[in-house]
């Protein structure tokens, strides 16, 4: 191999360093012209691969600076194409990774140093690539296809019309046949319809001989080269027909077959692009989101800049009815805020001084001042396009299957038009064979097949990240519906994850707002979790608290409105020298065998109340858990909290299995029985302590809120924080796997079917011979039947 590599490397920073990072190229099978430079941080070397001197290298820590690109590529058109382009590509030396996307006609390269070279292959194998800014989830070229897909349609339509009239008109109407031959003559007729043809054939059609013949050429025949052939075949022959009589045995001609073929697949094609476009939709409304400007605040000044000189800590005015431009946290005002973008929840939310505010969320009522916290590609709305798009893209293990047939399938269909026409000659004649040739060459379409499920996983998980999933690994889209068992976190997941009042003991003469106003007051100079939710409950907090102390660990007193207040556990009274109502122990021993926090409240030395705080269940909950259960799933709960606190959840939710205080290698192992009980399992968490399980579990599915570890372990990311999300997240699995074998169904059903027809099996048994015209139709509405059916997801009610 005498390609040399040239690429960056990172954490070079020495001579030492160069010497490692030389002495680990060099011990590669074959490598040579082995050069490390610490001035420009680079290294060269020749006769390896790429994957190997990036192992090396990372193995030695000093990982090599990769390239991520997408090249746009014109000239793929079916499932063979992928295959070829993938070959050509990773052929290259430093080419690490190829993946091409036939819906949007893109290949996603990750290379080791320059693309030259790349660029060479792919045009070399005849696809040649273009450079491309992908910022919608397609190429950016939808329209120019549509549009010119029109134009060539529209073109051959005009040029086919007098072919198709002139030359069957007559079939279906006789007089019209007598007049042709009377007013101008057949054989001038024959030579207007060649001539029509020709232009049908080197204008709009030529794009099929551009690129089938070179193919066909080097033996790597495409959906274009059939096309190419069967066109190509039709207008030979009768042009040698008709510039040649008497050669040939009388058999007829064929150039309206020739013509149609081309017009029809031109038609199939441009409404194909039509569809393709809508496929991206749900990638273009994400980006519709965020505004191009924002009112920035600066002392007395508000201006309106671009959002690309927005910094983090700027202050951003968004008044009603505007979209909030960045992340932020409120500086001032309130107002309800739309996040449905997010969550798909329609319900808008209060924020208010101190919340958390997503870019692209929509304010109804109310100006905010909003503190920039996240900006550009760190906003929570580009990490959910970068997550959606790179799903559309995603390859499900399914398409292992369709790859193999097609990899065979243009080869095989060659064959069986070839069989079919020695057949036909032998047994009718020339002009059945053509026909019979023809007609093969023009119906098998592995266009359908190639497109079945990657148009269904764009839609689907278009569709999806509307409803707040995003998955994270599109793989994942097909390996959820595997999932026997579904395993939950307990904090965060299915609770709230905060602290909340959940009950009130008082002892005779007081109130439950007596005792919260009291408590809370001394809880206002306290910032534990615990004080935050008695002073979430009480319904007014005293403005004068004095002479707080606290207590590590048993809790806090302080004087409120001149009164001494306690607030702790039992060895805050004792330590306080307040002795304990025995009416008032008794429901606290019962919360605190359920795993609740129990806190006893004291006024003026006498025990006045106790509190339940627990981390409260959320809504919907147990609804989820209990639809997951009816569809024949078992639901689990792994947590680290206390086994009395995970007990009293799972049996207010309904779930029987219960796995409790475990660190988090310890979750792995008991994903690991889980899985051997009943089969692959899905794990839905949120924590940092999760991170290990969302990995571990065949599909990890990470909360609202969670953890950037979390986030980055998962497959699945649910932008609400409802337990029913993920019950969403099963139904939209549930509707694209569905929707996908749909269209592999129809796709292979299609051809098996058809391809015999068009051979001509169904003459002996008195039936018709397929027309090409039939053919060509029937190919070019396969295409666009698989395309159709995948958008119907993107109102799916399974969604």
């Amino acid at each position: 191999m005498s390609d040399t590599l040239t690429f960056g490397l990172q954490g070079l920073n020495c001579a030492s360093c160069v010497g490692r990072a030389e002495a680990a190229l060099t011990a590669l099978p074959g490598a040579r012209d082995v050069r490390v430079n610490l001035a420009d941080h680079s290294a060269r070397i020749a006769g390896v691969r790429a994957d190997s001197a990036a192992d090396a290298l990372q193995q030695a820590g000093y990982p090599a600076e990769l390239s991520d690109f997408d090249l746009h590529i014109p000239a793929m058109s079916c499932a063979s194409c992928v295959a070829r382009i993938e070959t050509a590509a990773q052929a290259v030396p430093n080419v690490l990774r190829a993946e091409a996307r036939l819906p949007t006609k893109t290949l996603h390269v990750q290379t080791l140093g320059s693309g030259a070279q790349l660029h060479a292959a792919l045009a070399d194998a005849g696809y040649p690539a273009e450079d491309t800014q992908d910022t919608a989830g397609t190429t950016g070229t939808d329209g120019q296809d549509v549009v010119s897909g029109l134009r060539r349609f529209l073109l051959a339509a005009a040029l086919t019309l007098p072919v198709f009239v002139i030359e069957m008109g007559g079939h279906l109407y006789p007089p019209l046949h007598h007049w042709i031959a009377r007013s101008i003559g057949l054989t001038t007729s024959h030579v207007v319809q060649l001539v029509l043809t020709a232009i049908v054939l080197a204008g709009p059609g030529a794009v099929f001989f551009r690129r089938g013949i070179p193919n066909l050429i080097k033996r790597r025949p495409d959906m274009d080269a059939l096309v190419a052939l069967g066109a190509g075949s039709a207008f030979a022959f009768s042009a040698f027909s008709v510039l040649a009589p008497g050669v040939l045995p009388p058999a007829g001609v064929y150039f309206e077959a020739a013509a149609v073929i081309v017009t029809l697949i031109l038609l199939g094609r441009w409404l194909e692009a039509r569809a393709k476009g809508r496929t991206g939709d749900a990638v273009r409304r994400l980006l519709g989101l965020r505004p191009d400007t924002a009112e920035r605040v600066q002392g007395d000044d508000v201006s309106e800049v671009p959002l690309s000189v927005i910094g983090a800590g700027d202050l951003l005015r968004v008044r009603p009815g505007g979209r909030i431009p960045v992340d932020g946290v409120v500086a001032s005002g309130h107002s309800h805020v739309d996040e449905s973008m997010l969550t798909g929840e329609p319900v808008p939310v209060l924020k208010q001084v101190g919340d958390i505010v997503t870019g692209g969320t929509l304010t109804t009522t109310g100006t905010l001042t909003v503190r920039a916290t996240h900006v550009g590609e760190d906003t929570v709305l580009a990490r959910i396009t970068a997550l959606t798009r790179d799903a559309q893209a995603a390859r499900l293990p399914v398409e292992a299957l369709v790859n193999r047939v097609t990899a065979w399938f243009v080869p095989a269909v060659l064959l069986i038009a070839a069989l079919s026409f020695g057949t036909w000659w032998a047994l009718s004649g020339l002009a059945p064979a053509v026909v019979a040739a023809v007609s093969v060459l023009i119906i098998a379409c592995p266009c359908a097949m190639g497109l079945a499920t990657p148009m269904s996983v764009m839609v689907g998980t278009g569709r999806a990240a509307e409803l707040g999933v995003l998955f994270h690994k599109g793989d994942a889209l097909q390996r959820l519906q595997d999932a026997r068992v579904v395993a939950f976190d307990k904090t965060g997941t299915l609770t709230l994850g905060t602290p909340r009042l959940d009950g009130v003991v008082s002892a005779a003469g007081w109130t439950k707002d007596e005792v919260l106003h009291l408590a809370s007051g001394v809880e206002t100079m306290s910032e534990h979790p615990i004080a935050r939710a008695i002073v979430a409950a009480a319904k007014a907090v005293p403005v004068t608290v004095t002479d707080f102390s606290a207590a590590l660990g048993a809790g806090a007193s302080a004087r409120v409105d001149s009164r001494h207040i306690i607030v702790g556990n039992r060895d805050m009274l004792a330590l306080s020298g307040v002795q304990a109502a025995p009416e008032l122990l008794e429901p606290a021993d019962t919360w605190a065998k359920s795993g609740a926090t129990v806190v006893h409240v004291a006024v003026d030395g006498v025990h006045v109340a106790t509190l339940c705080i627990r981390d409260m269940v959320r809504d919907g909950a147990g609804a989820a858990i209990a639809a997951l259960k009816g569809q024949g799933r078992a639901v689990a709960m792994i947590s680290g909290d206390t086994p009395a606190a995970a007990r009293h959840v799972a049996q207010a939710l309904g779930i029987d299995t219960v796995v409790a205080g475990v660190k988090p290698d310890q979750k792995v192992h008991a994903l690991a029985d889980l899985r051997a009980t009943h089969g692959a399992v899905a794990f839905v968490g949120d924590g940092l302590n999760d991170a290990p399980a969302l990995a571990a579990a065949d599909v990890g599915l990470a909360v609202n809120g969670a953890t950037d570890a979390a986030i980055e372990a998962a497959d699945v990311v649910l932008m609400s924080p409802d337990p029913g999300t993920v019950l969403r997240a099963m139904r939209i699995s549930a509707a694209t796997l569905r929707n996908i074998w749909q269209n592999l169904g129809w796709a292979f059903v299609y051809n098996v079917a058809l391809i015999p027809v068009a051979a001509g099996v169904l003459v002996p048994l008195g039936g018709p011979q397929l027309s090409p015209a039939l053919a060509a139709l029937a190919m070019a509405l396969s295409s666009v039947f698989v395309v159709t059916n995948a958008l119907r997801l993107r109102g799916s009610g399974a969604t």
